[in-house]
């Protein structure tokens, strides 16, 4: 069972918006056993458009498409739709009743001709009514193919997706089960994970396989497997992955969608009724947006704040201007002062503190961009290391927050 999701319009193509569609479609054509063998974004040309349907059609057995459904000129899907299915385009009373109830329900003037103009569909489709926006979705078959077209608007897509044409789909064709578990790390990377696992991998059955995706400081393995007995295939994947995770002990914190690293720190410290606080410079912030995420955090959490220009640091949280100059903004000695002062001002137990040089310039820092402190004040002492993130800024923020989350994650332990 394998699908195409083709992405139509030139907003995509010259990165004017960002493709999240796919990824979304994706996720839940996998979760019901369909496997994405493609995705396509085409520009908003008919000639185009055509040709990669007419690829799909004979690769695929599901061809979901996105996009070029509004009421402008430029929006060609519907009418491509009919060249392709030999089809024409007719009035549907009912979507034309709903186009005129949405404008009445949001308050809205008289739809225009334009508007109205989307009630229009081909006259071979299903139509699949769209109460959330004035497009419908389509859906239309040639030569045992299926053709799904929906709005491009994401939230009505999403609508779609889940409302009408998942259990379409699920009716319409017999699908594996597909089954796949994530385990977490933090601390190793990618090729020293290969290493240490080879003998475990190159012995893996046929049915299972290994995933490895790394990301600035943390590697994600996910194995994956499917077929037709769905509680054998869970078991076997756990079953492989207990093992796994065994031999990760020392850097696995748990698996993708049942926890995460800061929701480990967050119950860490509830049990311990302890609190966390945070003093980001070069982060600017990064760190207390990902905690900050998650629901219920105020059980844990004091607060944080960013001393991002130097003589803030002295200002708001008190470091002696004396240490910043004799050893350097970015210096062990300014983030231990840091950490320990971040404690002190939200009466914390546990508080990071990250300075450093993200990028493009050195700022007041002497050391070579990418150079972080990181430091972890604990109720035991402070710990603190010097690391070399290289010189993109992005990943120098990213790695720094991860090490920091990593770092945190053992003081708790420890404790």
């Amino acid at each position: 069972m394998l699908a195409e999701i083709i992405t139509i319009g030139d907003e995509i193509l010259i990165g004017q918006i960002v493709d999240t569609n796919s990824a979304y479609i994706s996720k839940e054509l996998d979760r019901i056993g369909v496997k994405v063998y493609q995705i396509t974004s085409v520009q908003d040309n008919r000639e185009h458009i055509l040709k990669s349907f007419e690829v799909a059609n004979e690769r695929v057995n599901l061809v979901i498409v996105t996009g070029g459904l509004g009421p402008t000129k430029d929006d060609i899907t519907k009418q491509t739709f009919c060249d392709f299915f030999e089809d024409e385009l007719v009035d549907n009373p009912e979507v034309g009743e709903n186009i005129r109830q949405l404008f009445k329900k949001f308050h809205l003037n008289l739809p225009l001709e334009a508007n109205l103009l989307q009630a229009k569909v081909p006259s071979k489709a299903t139509v699949l009514m769209n109460y959330h926006g004035t497009a419908p979705g389509m859906w239309m078959e040639k030569d045992g193919t299926v053709f799904v077209s929906l709005p491009g608007v994401p939230f009505e897509m999403k609508r779609l997706l889940m409302e009408e044409v998942l259990p379409k789909i699920e009716k319409r064709f017999d699908r594996p089960f597909i089954y796949h578990k994530t385990l977490l790390t933090y601390g190793l990377g990618e090729t020293a994970i290969v290493e240490r696992i080879a003998d475990w991998e190159n012995s893996l059955p046929t049915d299972l396989n290994l995933a490895y995706l790394p990301s600035l400081g943390k590697v994600r393995l996910r194995l994956s497997s499917s077929g037709t007995n769905k509680r054998e295939v869970v078991e076997s994947v756990n079953r492989q992955m207990e093992t796994l995770e065994g031999l990760l002990s020392d850097i696995a914190i748990g698996f993708e969608d049942e926890t995460s690293m800061v929701e480990q720190i967050g119950k860490m410290l509830m049990a311990q009724n302890k609190f966390l606080s945070i003093a980001e410079s070069c982060t600017g912030g990064r760190i207390a947006s990902e905690i900050t995420r998650y629901p219920g955090i105020s059980s844990f959490f004091r607060g944080g704040v960013i001393p991002y220009e130097t003589s803030y640091k002295t200002k708001i949280l008190g470091i002696p201007s004396e240490l910043i100059e004799k050893y350097n903004v970015v210096s062990i000695p300014v983030a231990e002062a840091m950490a320990i002062k971040s404690n002190e001002l939200f009466q914390s137990d546990y508080s990071i503190s990250t300075t450093g040089i993200a990028g493009p310039t050195k700022g007041d820092g002497d050391d070579e961009i990418g150079t972080v402190c990181i430091a972890i004040a604990t109720p035991s002492g402070v710990v603190s290391e010097k690391f070399q993130f290289g010189n993109d800024r992005f990943r120098v923020i990213e790695k720094t927050a991860n090490k920091a989350f990593e770092m945190l994650r053992k003081e708790i332990l420890k404790n």
